[in-house]
C-alpha cells in the first residue's frame, strides 16, 4: 500500500498494515501488488518473498528503454489536468493510451476550475479538449479541490474501484485526494515561482481507502510521461478512435504516417479525429521507435 525505495507498507490478508522489506534484488513490488510475505523472527517488519501475477501494470520506459512498473492491479486511471500549470494534453493522451493498453477505465479530471474564470482563452482551450475527449467516450469531471465543486461526482465515479491519480506536478492530485478523504492526509505543495511548474510533493506512491468505497493510489507528479510499448504497431491500441478508424485502412500493417489508403489520415482531414490527438499518436510512434532502437543490443 506504500513504497519507500526498498521498504514497503503492506496490508495483511488478516487485516492491518505492517512495514516490510524485500527479499532479493530482483523483487520490485509496487503499489497494488499482491505479494507473499512472512514475519521476520524477532522483528516487527515482514519480508516480501514473492510478487504474485499481476492483472495489469502501469509502466514507463527507463533510461535503457526497458519497462519500469509504476503500479499494478488497478481498475481505473484518473488523468488530472488543471489551468495551472498549463495543461499538457500530450501527457494526458499518453496516460489515456496507457489505460487503454492496460484494458482499464480512464477518467479525465480537470482541477482548479475556480481559477479558469480569470483566463477566457485558457477556458476555451480546456473546453475544446473536453469536447474532444467526450466525443471519443472518455468521461471528463471538472472539479476544484479548493471549493469542493465536482468532488461528489469524482467520488461516485471511484466508489467501486482501485484508481490511480496521475498527471503533471502541481495539478493538485494530492489536494483532490485530501478532499475525497475529508482530511489532510497527503502533503501538498505550491507551484515554483520561476517556471510555474509543480514541485514534487509526493515522493513515493501510496494507496488510500476512500470513505465512499474503493481506493486511490497517489503517484508522484511528472513533467513528461510515456507508456512502455514494445512496438510501433501497438501504439494505435492506446488511441481508441485511431484504432477504430484503422479498420478501414488499405493495409493491415498501416502505421497511419505516410501510407496510401490510410483511413486514419482521411478521418483527421475530415475532422472526425482531432488533429491534436493524431499528433499525440504520431509523436508516440516516433518515441516508441527510438526506445526500441535503444533496447537493441
Amino acid at each position: 500500500t506504500a513504497t519507500f525505495s526498498r521498504r514497503m507498507r503492506i496490508r495483511l490478508e488478516s487485516g492491518g498494515d505492517v512495514d516490510a522489506r524485500i527479499k532479493g534484488k530482483r523483487n520490485k513490488p509496487v503499489c497494488g501488488d499482491r505479494v507473499d510475505a512472512e514475519p521476520i523472527p524477532g522483528e516487527g517488519d515482514w519480508l516480501i518473498t514473492r510478487i504474485l501475477e499481476r492483472r495489469n501494470a502501469l509502466t514507463r520506459p527507463n533510461r535503457r528503454g526497458e519497462a519500469e512498473v509504476l503500479a499494478a492491479n488497478v481498475d481505473c486511471l484518473c488523468a488530472v489536468a488543471a489551468c495551472t500549470p498549463k495543461p499538457d494534453w500530450f501527457v494526458i493522451d499518453r496516460y489515456l493510451g496507457a489505460a487503454a493498453l492496460m484494458g482499464i477505465d480512464a477518467i479525465i479530471v480537470i482541477n482548479k476550475i475556480d481559477l479558469t474564470v480569470a483566463s477566457p482563452s485558457l477556458q476555451a482551450e480546456i473546453d475544446a479538449s473536453r469536447r474532444d475527449y467526450q466525443r471519443i467516450g472518455y468521461p471528463v469531471i471538472p472539479c476544484s479541490a479548493e471549493t469542493g465543486d465536482g468532488i461528489k461526482a469524482l467520488s461516485d465515479a471511484l466508489s467501486a474501484s482501485t484508481a490511480i491519480f496521475v498527471g503533471q506536478s502541481g495539478v493538485g492530485k494530492s489536494s483532490l485526494i485530501n478532499r475525497l478523504l475529508g482530511e489532510e492526509t497527503q502533503r501538498i505543495g505550491e507551484l515554483s515561482d520561476k517556471r510555474r511548474e509543480g514541485r514534487h510533493t509526493t515522493v513515493n506512491s501510496v494507496m488510500l481507502d476512500l470513505p465512499g468505497g474503493g481506493a486511490v493510489i497517489d503517484s508522484p507528479g511528472v513533467r513528461d510521461y510515456a507508456p512502455a510499448i514494445d512496438a510501433e504497431a501497438d501504439v494505435d491500441a492506446g488511441f481508441v478512435e485511431i484504432a477504430a478508424a484503422a479498420e478501414g485502412c488499405r493495409f493491415a500493417n498501416c502505421q497511419h504516417m505516410a501510407e496510401p489508403g490510410c483511413a486514419v489520415k482521411a478521418a483527421v482531414e475530415a475532422g472526425s479525429i482531432s488533429e491534436r490527438r493524431y499528433e499525440s499518436y504520431r509523436r508516440l510512434v516516433i518515441l516508441t521507435s527510438q526506445l526500441r532502437e535503444r533496447r537493441s543490443p
